[in-house]
């Protein structure tokens, strides 16, 4: 009974603290107690499985919408995506009281924080740190690492207690910080068809959009992930035409294929030119990162360009680009963070997210990472 009432209070914690909301982040801080409160690793297994499925409930009827098929093949890679999280923490859950069991799971938190294990790392409690320390920056980091220990302890009722009083103040304050004059992200509904549809007047139409935005006082204008599709000369020629006459920048998603793989990046555009200013450090695991591929010698997929490019230089300002699922994992936005970005853009194509939660999660996975910097958020998706 005491193992049952534990995986249910995970999973409702994973549910609730993953529902999109930032301001429900740190329920996540619940899984270090209940993971220390497990009798055994079994249960300890059980109680982070719980969490896990919960908190990406919504992974089985996205991957089905994705591929265009039933629910199974989505409810098994949630299953098999679980196990990467479920085995960390059962490994180093231990029966031994005191520092000992404190120092085993705030192992785990740095495990799942990094590759490899990192690669699969959704709903980490660290995500939270911006919601419950605002501003506090790398300090805020570290005193939300501390506190995950903390709730391991034996004084797991005192950090409990002064996390609910930070939570409470910030909910109070809480404010995206202002963006910089003139940058703005541009949500698109084009559904599966952006990426795909490579007409000319697809393209005229998202220029149109484009010139309409900078008519309002816009000078840089983000469109979301996939949102110029395949990137050639030709099309390269088409922006810039279309672009003439003002001073306006658009940094969209695109890809860039060649013999080996493809990339997903983030291309910066003007009347004067265009270049590649990010390209994707983590794609999403088996649906685009397919890295068996390239040991095989098949080739494609696409190409996880691992710590590459962190932050890039554009308009006298820093950027940190985060496309899709690097939102929703720690370590492309702390690697960028160490060079101190002056705004984070954040783009996805949602498409196939539709009725579930992801889409929010991402959105609130960034916003709490840039208010714990205390760094502007700029977002664009395609829904």
């Amino acid at each position: 009974m005491r193992g049952i009432t534990l995986t249910a209070t995970a999973a409702l914690v994973g549910c609730v603290g993953w529902s999109g909301d930032p301001l429900s982040l740190p329920l996540a801080f619940a899984l270090p107690a209940l993971w220390t409160w497990s009798p055994s690793r079994l249960i300890a297994a059980l109680v982070s499985l719980g969490y896990f499925l919960a908190a990406s409930r919504g992974l089985p009827k996205g991957v089905a919408t994705y591929y265009a098929s039933d629910l199974w093949p989505g409810l098994l890679l949630w299953i098999v995506a679980s196990l990467c999280f479920v085995g960390v923490h059962a490994a180093m859950w231990t029966g031994q009281r005191g520092n000992a069991r404190s120092l085993r799971y705030l192992a785990a938190v740095v495990l799942l924080g990094l590759p490899p294990f990192g690669i699969i790392g959704w709903a980490h409690p660290l995500t939270a740190a911006g919601v419950l320390f605002p501003g506090w920056g790398w300090w805020g980091l570290a005193g939300a690492f501390a506190a995950l220990g903390m709730m391991t302890s034996r004084c797991w009722p005192a950090a409990a207690i002064a996390l609910g009083a930070c939570w409470l103040c910030s909910a109070a304050m809480w404010s995206h910080p202002v963006l910089p004059n003139g940058w703005k992200g541009v949500d698109l509904e084009r559904g599966r068809s952006l990426g795909r549809d490579g007409s000319l007047d697809h393209h005229l139409n998202l220029i149109a959009t484009v010139r309409r935005e900078a008519r309002e006082g816009s000078r840089f204008i983000i469109l979301p992930e996939s949102a110029l599709g395949f990137w050639t000369p030709t099309l390269e020629r088409v922006w810039r035409a279309g672009l003439e006459g003002s001073d306006v920048s658009v940094i969209a998603g695109a890809t860039i294929v060649d013999a080996q793989a493809y990339d997903n990046v983030m291309v910066a555009i003007s009347a004067d030119g265009a270049r590649v200013i990010y390209r994707q450090r983590m794609p999403v695991p088996v649906s685009m990162w397919q890295p068996w591929l390239a040991w095989t010698d098949q080739g494609g997929g696409a190409r996880g360009n691992f710590f590459a490019n962190p932050a890039v230089e554009l308009g006298g300002y820093r950027i940190a680009s985060l496309i899709c699922y690097e939102q929703l994992i720690l370590w492309p936005i702390l690697q960028s963070m160490i060079y101190a970005p002056e705004i984070v853009v954040a783009t996805g194509n949602g498409w196939w997210t539709g009725g579930t939660s992801i889409v929010a999660i991402q959105r609130a996975s960034a916003a709490s990472w840039a208010r714990l910097f205390d760094v502007p958020l700029i977002t664009a998706f395609n829904f």
